[in-house]
């Protein structure tokens, strides 16, 4: 359990003074935020993910985890889980304790300019202190992830070199590389849900860049699988630089830089309720994971499988899921968008559209089961509020962001 700094009362009355302040100009200073440090320390654009700073991703999610340490400052307790969920995001990518000082200093300058008059030399003097406070949590949680990881039998700190030994076609858009340990050695184990970081030096970029992929196998296989979807260009976004290149470039025998898995979205195999996973588009990764786990480790345990795609050329691992469902504990239903007249075939196909309550109710047998999906945010938002309105409790509600972490209850 991390140790919690006490600050000041002082302190606390100011920064929750702040917060306000922060609700109305939190995107506005975290923006102007990355702009200052990765002016003044350009290397750390080797860590950061650009595309997810180019959508503003990335200054939302920094603006709500500002936002809710104001809020929280008295009893910073209550914050622990997501600083532990954002450590594995941090221990995954390799960020370090002396980084947390160049945050500091540059989240105060971004503070002091947009807020102007209103950065009184007590304010900046408050939130210096309330910020060593949250690093030093952060930083203590990271280094137990450390420690966790590296301990593991197999385990490692930091990136280890791992070969492709085998690339396959999951759909027209999504790719799985099968990665195997370059020295030979063991794997650490992981839970179904959790991710890897991969660490890539593309040709023409200046800046190394990593991206987080679910591992979408069960555990215990010596290998680590990653499904990646190509992410071609949108009206919103370029093609995805790391996407295209493993999709294009990375072939079998070639090497990956590796982290060892990380994360808190994971399947509980210490209950026996029954489970309910739901996923859109590639969002499929963990909750693949999830299911072919349950069917090795607890074959009788009910679950339910929804999945949501555009159309049948996108879907990936039909087949997986399809044997899968040879198991008479295990349901799966298919939601096409856009169907083909061949996915209307598919003998798992059960809705043209997108899912709703109303149908979710007909194939889910009960309400009183535990819930994990993932997928884009709009889908998961649908999904969310629809469980919400189901009145399934939020303690049974488990969902991933791929990417910075965002809010389902805001639209």
């Amino acid at each position: 359990m991390a140790a919690i700094t006490t600050l000041h009362p002082k302190t606390i009355e100011i920064v929750q003074s702040t917060v306000p302040i922060l609700e109305k100009h939190g995107e506005q200073i975290t923006k102007r935020f990355y702009e200052l440090m990765f002016s003044n320390h350009p290397e750390l654009l080797n860590v950061f993910n650009h595309a997810n700073q180019k959508q503003g991703r990335q200054q939302r999610a920094l603006a709500a985890a500002v936002y809710a340490a104001a809020r929280y400052i008295d009893r910073l307790d209550a914050i622990l889980p997501v600083v532990r969920q954002i450590g594995h995001k941090h221990r995954s990518l390799g960020i370090q304790p002396e980084q947390y000082p160049i945050v500091g200093k540059h989240l105060l300058l971004a503070i002091k300019e947009v807020l102007g008059d209103a950065a009184t030399d007590e304010v900046i003097a408050a939130w210096a202190e309330a910020y060593e406070a949250i690093a030093a949590v952060f930083i203590q949680v990271e280094q137990e992830l450390y420690e966790e990881a590296a301990a593991k039998p197999g385990g490692w700190r930091g990136f280890r070199r791992f070969i492709v030994a085998k690339k396959g076609k999951e759909s027209d858009v999504i790719t799985s590389f099968y990665l195997r340990p370059e020295d030979g050695g063991t794997i650490s184990d992981f839970l179904p849900g959790q991710y890897v970081s991969v660490k890539l030096s593309i040709p023409g970029e200046t800046y190394t860049h990593i991206r987080q992929y679910s591992l979408s196998d069960a555990p215990g296989k010596g290998y680590y699988r990653i499904s990646v979807k190509r992410e071609g260009a949108t009206a919103e976004k370029p093609a995805g630089i790391v996407s295209n290149y493993l999709h294009d470039h990375i072939q079998e025998g070639d090497v990956l830089e590796v982290s060892a898995p990380a994360g808190d979205f994971t399947l509980d195999l210490t209950k026996e309720t029954p489970v309910v996973l739901i996923s859109g588009g590639v969002g499929i990764t963990p909750l693949l994971s999830m299911a072919s786990t349950l069917a090795i480790r607890q074959p009788h345990r009910q679950t339910t499988f929804l999945q949501a795609a555009l159309n049948g050329r996108v879907q990936a691992f039909n087949q997986e899921l399809r044997a899968l469902a040879e198991n008479p504990a295990f349901s799966y239903y298919v939601c096409y968008e856009f169907p083909s007249d061949e996915d209307r075939k598919h003998p798992h196909f059960r809705k043209e559209g997108r899912i709703d309550l109303e149908w979710m109710q007909t194939v889910i047998p009960s309400k009183d089961a535990d819930f994990y999906f993932c997928g884009p945010v709009p889908f998961m938002k649908t999904v969310y509020r629809a469980l919400k309105q189901w009145g399934v409790p939020e303690q049974h509600i488990h969902y991933e962001f791929f990417g910075p972490a965002g809010d389902l209850t805001k639209d």
